[in-house]
C-alpha cells in the first residue's frame, strides 16, 4: 500500500518563502544601518516622502540582489527529487543560505564605512582599484577596530540569521507520491519567472534589467541613490561590463564638434616660456578645512585647520568655485595630470587606461622638461605608477626609492599603513627637485591626511586636538609639512623660476551643510602660485574652476604652442561665463556653468539649482532656466559623447 507523505506546517515551499522573507528582513536591517553610519550627509532633504520613495525603490534593488544570490538555495529547495528530503539535505541547504546572506551582509556593512570617502556604492572597479596594495589587511584591522559597533551588528545579525532560517521537518515513504512530484514541479515552474523578473527588475518586454542608474528614479538627490541600492547589486551587475558606451546624442561628428570638442589649439600669439612646474596634489584637502575660503562660516569665528596653505592662497591665483572631478584619489590623478575626468567609473581601472595618452608630463618632456612623480606609498599603489609611465612621467620616486636614498630615514618614517609620513617625503622631494635638471615638471600625491587619521607620535601632543573630526589632526600636520617643504624650496635656486599647483585630490569628513550638498563634497581647492610675481594673487570669484581645467589652464600660463587634448578649458582664455566643471554620482552628470548646477540622467535634466545663491540646493528650477538649461545640456551631451567615442576609440592624443 503506498504510504502518505507526511509534512511538518513548514514543507519545502513554506520553508523557502518564510527564508526569502528573512533575507529581505536582513537587506532592510543593513540598509538602515548604512543610513545611521552616514546619517551626517544622508539626512540632507531626506523627509519621510522621500525615505518612503527610497525603501520602496529598495525593495526592487533587494529583490534583485536576492534572486542573483539565492537562485541556487531556491533550485535545491524546489527540486522535484523525493529523495532529497532528508535531514542532512536541508541542512546543507540551509548552510548555503546562511553563509551566501552572511557574506552580503558584510559587504553591505563594509560599504556603510567605504561611503564617505565616495558617495556612492561600491561597485566591481574597486577590485582593480585595491589590487596592487599590499596593506589591505591592516587597513581592514583597523576599520574592524575603528567600527567594533559595526562588527556586533553582523555577529548579532549572523547569529540571528542561523536562528531564524526555516528548515523544512518532513517524513518522506520508500514510495514515490505523485502529488510530492506535481508540487515541486509547479512550485518550480512558477518560481523561474519570479527569480528571473526579480533579477531583471519586471518581466514586461520593454523593460530592461535594471542597473545602478536604475536607483535615480526613486530620489531627488544623486547621493541618495546610494540607499537605494544594496552593495551586492552593485557588484554584480557591474562585472564584467563595458562602462563607456556611445550615447548618440548627436548623429555626425561635425554635429557633435560644434556641441564641444575636447581639442585645444593654440593661439596665433602663443610664446612658449619654459618654467618648472611643481604640481601639489594633496590628500583629502577639501575646501572646507581652509579658512581663506570659509570666513563666513560659524558666524564668522571660522578659522578652519590650514594656516599656511592660507598665506599661501593670499599670494596666489585661487577659484571661489572650484571642484574636483571625482571623489577617490584614483579619480584624481587623470583629472589633473591629464585633464581626463572620472565618468561612470575610475579611468585606469577600465580597459580604456590602456589606450594611448597625454598629460602634462608628456606635453612638457616634448619641450625638453624632465619629469618625476612621487608618491611615498608602496610603489604601484593604487595604480598610480602605471599612470605615471603611461603619460609619460620619465621618473617614478615612490617608498622603495625613499627606503633606498642614504639622506632619508627610510621605513622608520613610514606611517604603518600607507605610505612615508608627508614631512620626510615632502623634504625628501625638495631635495630632488634640487638635483633635477631644468626646466622640470614634477609632481606629488600626498597621504597623510588620509584614515586611520593619525600624526606622527611625536606630534601627537603638539598638534591641537581640534575636537571636531578625526581628520583636522592630520590636515593641521599636512599643512604643516607645506610649510616646510616651501621653506626648503624656497632657498633653491629653481624656486623663483617656478609655478606651483596646490589642489586636492577630493574632499573627506565634513561639519558644516554647504559641504555635505552634491556640489560641496566635489568642493576642493585650486591655485597657481608663482614665487617671481608673474602670476597675479586674486580670488577669481566669476569663473568656474575644476581638476580637469588645471592642465590646460597651466598650458595657457607657459604659453604653450601645440595642440594637445583635455576635457578642460584654459580658464584664463575663455569668458568666465563659458568655464565649467562636470562630476559624476552612480548616473548622474553633473554640469556646473556661471551661476547653474545642472543634473542630469543620461536622459533628461532631473535638477537646476542657482548653486551660488540657492547653498544647500533646496530649490530645484528644472524646466525654469530658460536657454541656460538648454545651452548646459547641449553641452554636457558633447562631452560625454566626446568622452564615450574617444574612449572606445582610442583617440586621447592628437596625433
Amino acid at each position: 500500500m503506498r504510504e502518505k507523505l507526511l509534512t511538518s506546517r513548514f514543507g519545502p515551499i513554506a520553508a523557502l518563502l518564510c527564508n526569502l522573507a528573512l533575507a529581505y528582513v536582513l537587506y532592510f536591517v543593513a540598509r538602515v544601518v548604512y543610513l545611521l553610519e552616514n546619517y551626517s550627509i544622508l539626512s540632507q532633504g531626506l523627509d519621510w516622502h522621500r525615505l518612503l520613495s527610497v525603501l520602496g525603490g529598495g525593495l526592487v534593488f533587494d529583490t534583485s540582489a536576492i534572486m542573483y544570490t539565492l537562485a541556487l538555495y531556491v533550485l535545491l529547495m524546489l527540486l522535484p527529487l523525493h529523495l532529497k528530503e532528508r535531514r542532512g539535505y536541508h541542512k546543507a541547504c540551509k548552510w548555503i543560505y546562511v553563509v551566501i546572506n552572511a557574506l552580503c551582509l558584510a559587504v553591505n556593512l563594509m560599504d556603510a564605512v567605504y561611503f564617505q570617502y565616495t558617495s556612492r556604492r561600491t561597485t566591481s572597479t574597486v577590485f582593480g582599484e585595491f589590487s596592487h596594495e599590499g596593506n589591505l589587511a591592516s587597513v581592514l584591522g583597523t576599520e574592524l577596530l575603528r567600527h567594533w559597533y559595526l562588527v556586533l551588528v553582523f555577529v548579532a545579525l549572523v547569529w540571528l540569521l542561523h536562528r531564524f532560517t526555516v528548515v523544512p521537518k518532513l517524513t518522506v515513504s520508500r514510495a514515490r507520491s505523485w502529488r510530492y512530484y506535481a508540487i515541486m514541479v509547479a512550485a518550480l515552474v512558477a518560481m523561474i519567472p519570479a527569480v528571473i523578473g526579480g533579477m531583471r527588475g519586471g518581466l514586461a518586454h520593454a523593460v530592461r534589467p535594471i542597473t545602478v542608474s536604475n536607483a535615480h528614479q526613486y530620489v531627488d538627490r544623486p547621493v541618495h541613490a546610494a540607499l537605494v541600492l544594496n552593495t551586492p547589486f552593485s557588484l554584480l551587475r557591474t562585472l564584467g561590463k563595458n562602462v563607456f558606451s556611445n550615447p548618440h546624442y548627436y548623429a555626425s561628428e561635425a554635429e557633435l564638434e560644434a556641441a564641444y570638442s575636447p581639442i585645444h589649439h593654440p593661439a596665433d600669439s602663443a610664446h612658449f616660456t619654459a618654467k618648472n612646474v611643481v604640481v601639489i596634489i594633496v590628500e583629502s584637502f577639501g575646501k572646507e578645512y581652509t579658512g581663506f575660503f570659509n570666513h563666513e562660516l560659524d558666524g564668522g569665528r571660522y578659522r578652519g585647520y590650514t594656516p599656511f596653505l592660507d598665506s599661501l592662497l593670499q599670494q596666489s591665483l585661487t577659484f571661489k568655485y572650484s571642484y574636483a572631478n571625482g571623489r577617490k584619489s584614483i579619480d584624481a590623478m587623470p583629472s589633473v595630470l591629464s585633464g581626463i575626468p572620472m565618468m561612470v567609473e575610475p579611468f585606469f581601472v577600465t580597459p580604456a587606461s590602456m589606450n594611448d595618452l597625454s598629460g602634462l608630463a608628456r606635453e612638457l618632456s616634448g619641450k625638453g622638461y624632465t619629469t618625476a612623480f612621487l608618491h611615498g606609498a608602496q610603489n604601484g599603489s593604487m595604480g598610480f605608477q602605471a599612470f605615471a609611465r603611461a603619460t609619460g612621467f620619465q621618473q617614478y620616486l615612490g617608498r622603495t626609492e625613499y627606503d633606498a636614498d642614504p639622506t632619508t630615514d627610510g621605513d622608520r618614517d613610514f606611517d604603518g599603513m600607507w605610505a612615508i609620513w608627508d614631512d620626510p617625503f615632502l623634504q625628501f622631494m625638495a631635495r630632488k627637485l634640487g638635483n633635477m635638471k631644468q626646466p622640470f615638471m614634477a609632481t606629488v600625491f600626498t597621504a597623510s591626511s588620509h584614515h586611520p587619521f593619525k600624526v606622527p607620535a611625536e606630534l601627537e601632543k603638539q598638534l591641537p586636538d581640534e575636537g571636531g573630526q578625526p581628520i583636522h589632526k592630520c590636515v593641521r600636520y599636512t599643512d604643516m609639512a607645506l610649510r616646510h617643504f616651501f621653506e626648503s624650496a624656497s632657498q633653491q635656486p629653481w624656486f623663483n623660476n617656478t609655478i606651483f599647483v596646490i589642489t586636492a585630490d577630493h574632499t573627506n569628513q565634513s561639519s558644516h551643510a554647504e559641504y555635505k550638498t552634491d556640489l560641496g563634497l566635489y568642493s576642493i581647492p585650486i591655485a597657481f602660485y608663482a614665487p617671481d610675481g608673474s602670476i597675479a594673487p586674486a580670488l577669481r570669484d566669476d569663473v568656474v574652476m575644476q581638476q580637469a581645467s588645471v592642465m590646460p589652464t597651466l598650458l595657457g600660463m607657459l604659453g604653450y604652442d601645440s595642440d594637445y587634448l583635455a576635457f578642460g578649458c584654459d580658464v584664463l582664455s575663455k569668458p568666465a561665463s563659458s568655464t565649467w566643471a562636470f562630476s559624476y554620482n552612480s548616473g548622474i552628470y553633473q554640469l556646473v556653468q556661471g551661476e547653474w548646477l545642472m543634473q542630469h540622467d543620461g536622459n533628461h535634466v532631473t535638477a537646476m539649482y542657482r548653486y551660488r545663491t540657492d547653498t544647500l540646493l533646496r530649490h530645484n528650477l528644472a524646466g525654469k532656466a530658460g536657454s541656460e538649461q538648454a545651452a548646459m545640456e547641449r553641452l554636457l551631451k558633447g562631452i560625454v559623447q566626446q568622452y564615450m567615442t574617444r574612449m572606445s576609440d582610442d583617440r586621447l592624443m592628437v596625433r
